[in-house]
């Protein structure tokens, strides 16, 4: 009788779950995690990944929360892939916000408060002509885009933008939405042009 009702509550928290919490274990040579579309490559240098892209991430990340988007990223990291979307919300509230990479659906939200951070990310952003969506799209010339995220260096202030395959990043202009190759430490990089939004 105990079995019973142990099984029964398991199946009827899978099925109110929705197959949202899938855990799984990748050995490393590429497994679907439960979800039509999603595929976590355990291999180095590989990416997740998905049928949503960036940019309808961003969409639904905004419908969700309205605001400015200041990072977009295919997480694999948790026990299911998502795309993880942070929202610069009024004042000092920012948002993060989890959606579905194989139907764009949200999966939740998190909320969080930093004067700091939120304060610098508005200055840098003022008067910038793209967005975290303009950066995608701009990048998605490059690559499948698997992260946008705003450097908000004020000297080298833009987007820094990941492509899947080669593992690339970008520089996209916060003015010009001019895609550069992002130079390494070292300051050499596959492409030498500069995006300089001084102009």
């Amino acid at each position: 009788m105990k079995r019973n009702i142990v099984i029964a509550a398991v199946t009827a928290t899978a099925l109110i779950g929705g197959g949202a919490a899938v855990a799984f274990a990748d050995g490393g040579d590429g497994k679907d995690d439960g979800r039509k579309g999603v595929v976590v490559d355990g291999s180095a240098g590989r990416a997740p990944t998905s049928e949503v892209t960036a940019v309808q991430a961003i969409d639904a990340a905004l419908k969700e929360r309205p605001g400015t988007v200041v990072s977009v990223e295919l997480d694999d990291e948790r026990d299911a892939t998502a795309w993880e979307v942070d929202v610069l919300g009024s004042g000092t509230t920012s948002y993060t916000v989890r959606v579905d990479p194989a139907s764009g659906k949200v999966l939740g939200t998190g909320t969080g408060r930093d004067e700091d951070d939120a304060a610098q990310e508005r200055r840098v952003l003022e008067g910038a002509g793209v967005d975290a969506r303009e950066a995608a799209r701009a990048a998605a010339a490059k690559g499948v885009v698997t992260s946008v995220d705003l450097d908000d260096d004020e000297r080298s202030a833009g987007w820094s933008v990941e492509t899947a395959g080669s593992e690339q990043e970008w520089q996209v202009g916060l003015k010009t939405g001019k895609v550069t190759a992002e130079q390494d430490d070292s300051g050499s990089g596959e492409d030498s042009d500069s995006d300089s939004d001084e102009d």
